[in-house]
C-alpha cells in the first residue's frame, strides 16, 4: 500500500506526466490564438517537449514562456511564410481540381509533391526553430534537409501526427473524442511522441 502512494511509483509518474501535457496543451492553444503568434507558440511547445523527453524540465510554464519571447520574431516570420505557402498550395490545387484533361492531372500531381514537401518541412521548422540558434533562411535549409536525411523518421512522425486526425474525418463516432483529445491535451502528446524521435536526430 505504502508502494501505491510513493511518488516516485510509476502510476504518479505517468500521471504527473499527463497533467504537464495538459497544461503545455493549453498553453500552447492560448497563445495561438492571435494567429500571427503560432510559429512561436509551437517552437516553445517543442521546447518544452525536448527538455521533457531528457527529464530536464521542471518548469513547464516558465520553460514555455522562455522559448516563446526568445523565438517571437523568428517565429512569427516563419509562421507568416509557412501560412501564405499553405495558402498558396491550396489555391494552386482547387484550380488544378477544375482544370479538364492531361494538364490537371499533371499540375496535380505536381502540387501533391510540393504539399508533401510542405508537411515535411512543417514537421521539422518549430522544433529545429526550438532547438538552434540560426538565422531563417538557415532554420528553412535544416528543416528541410533533415526531414530528406530522417526520411523513414520523417514518415513515421507525419503518420503519427496525421493518426488521430484523419482518424477523426474518416469515423464520424471518433470525430467529438478527436476534438476532445485535441482541446485537453493532443497537440502537447503528438509532439512529445515526436520529440522522442527528434532527441535522437538532433543529438
Amino acid at each position: 500500500m505504502d508502494r501505491f502512494f510513493n511518488m516516485d511509483n510509476k502510476f504518479f509518474t505517468f500521471m504527473s506526466r499527463v497533467a504537464d501535457l495538459i497544461i503545455l496543451n493549453l498553453l500552447c492553444i492560448v497563445c495561438c490564438i492571435p494567429v500571427v503568434t503560432i510559429g512561436p507558440s509551437i517552437a516553445a511547445m517543442f521546447y518544452v517537449t525536448l527538455k521533457m523527453v531528457r527529464n530536464e524540465e521542471s518548469y513547464i510554464v516558465r520553460g514555455f514562456f522562455k522559448s516563446f519571447k526568445q523565438n517571437l520574431k523568428q517565429g512569427i516570420v516563419i509562421n507568416l511564410i509557412m501560412l501564405a505557402a499553405a495558402l498558396l498550395l491550396y489555391f494552386d490545387i482547387s484550380i488544378c481540381r477544375s482544370t479538364p484533361g492531361t494538364i490537371g492531372k499533371v499540375l496535380m500531381v505536381l502540387f501533391m509533391m510540393i504539399l508533401v514537401v510542405y508537411l515535411m518541412i512543417f514537421l521539422y521548422i518549430y522544433p529545429v526553430l526550438a532547438k538552434f540558434y540560426n538565422t531563417i533562411k538557415n532554420t528553412f535549409t535544416n528543416a528541410f534537409l533533415m526531414s530528406i536525411r530522417h526520411l523513414p523518421y520523417t514518415i513515421l512522425m507525419m503518420v503519427i501526427t496525421a493518426a488521430p486526425v484523419l482518424l477523426g474525418i474518416f469515423v464520424a463516432q471518433a470525430f467529438p473524442f478527436m476534438i476532445l483529445f485535441y482541446i485537453m491535451l493532443g497537440f502537447a502528446t503528438v509532439a512529445y511522441i515526436n520529440s522522442r524521435f527528434f532527441v535522437k536526430l538532433f543529438d
